[in-house]
């Protein structure tokens, strides 16, 4: 009668694990998809966001951690990368008595006043190079108590010329708020003048990277999307936010259905080996 019994709780939890089984092998796991994207992309395509241009620069499998010599396993990852070039205003600052290079020539930037309106670039003479270029001028200056002379020689007879003489003058370049001029491989525009500096701003072209990764929320422009990869060379993103986190909340509702069926067939089946073995004890009466 005992084993009896036994048998017929078995056969019911052999039938609950069968029917856990079952649902848990049928079940079809809901996954992440867009009906109406907003852009399905990619390599090489571009897209408008905010009235932006945006390119697909590159979509790849990255692989991430493993490899070392903490022996766990590498995975990998797909991520996508776009691009757009924007115009962005640079500027650089040019301290009162300072030197720069424009062109081939050194300058020297000169300010004047409490409150001035524009600078002037006075060339920088280089006056080793003039002396060492005339046969008839010793190669350096000599400082007299009245200033600063060239040792001069002609027919055989030497003179002292006054270095503000001999020397040519320097050439000068007045620039005011809002002119322009060459300045390296760029035209630059005079920005601001005070009496400590001037400053000069120009535009030029970055290029701005925004690196996605799958199912992260990034914001493009003045828009924030999800994204998902479909397969490693297809790009989607969608402004459906909520519609994506009511599929992550169904996956997650899924999961925990699925992983309490695996439990019902787990103890199931242990329930029955554990009144199987018991069916079998010797009785001692």
């Amino acid at each position: 009668m005992q084993r009896r019994a036994v048998a017929v709780y078995v056969a019911l939890f052999v039938l609950i694990a069968g029917g856990a089984g079952v649902l848990t092998a049928t079940a079809d796991s809901p996954e992440i998809g867009f009906d109406n994207p907003d852009f399905e992309v990619s390599q090489g395509d571009t897209i408008e966001v905010d009235g932006e241009e945006y390119v697909v620069a590159g979509i790849a499998e990255v692989e991430e951690g493993g490899g070392g010599h903490g022996g766990g396993g590498a995975s990998t990852s797909i991520v996508a990368t776009i691009e757009r070039e924007m115009t962005v205003e640079q500027s650089e600052a040019w301290a009162n008595e300072s030197t720069v290079q424009v062109g081939d020539q050194e300058w020297r930037v000169e300010i004047t006043g409490e409150t001035p309106s524009e600078f002037t670039l006075v060339e920088v003479l280089d006056r080793q190079a003039i002396l060492e270029n005339d046969p008839q001028a010793d190669n350096e200056t000599v400082p007299r108590d009245d200033g600063e002379y060239v040792v001069v020689t002609e027919d055989g007879e030497s003179t002292l010329v006054p270095a503000e003489e001999y020397f040519p003058a320097p050439e000068e370049r007045a620039y005011a708020t809002g002119d322009d001029f060459e300045y390296g491989d760029r035209t630059v525009t005079v920005d601001d003048v005070t009496a400590d500096q001037a400053v000069v701003v120009w535009e030029a072209t970055e290029t701005e990277s925004i690196e996605i990764e799958q199912h992260s929320r990034v914001t493009i422009g003045e828009t924030e999307f999800v994204a998902h990869f479909s397969d490693a060379s297809t790009l989607t993103l969608s402004s459906d936010i909520e519609g994506y986190e009511a599929q992550v909340t169904q996956i997650d509702q899924f999961q925990q259905y699925n992983g309490g069926l695996t439990r019902v067939l787990v103890l199931a089946f242990l329930s029955s080996l554990l009144l199987l073995g018991a069916a079998f004890i010797p009785s001692r009466y």
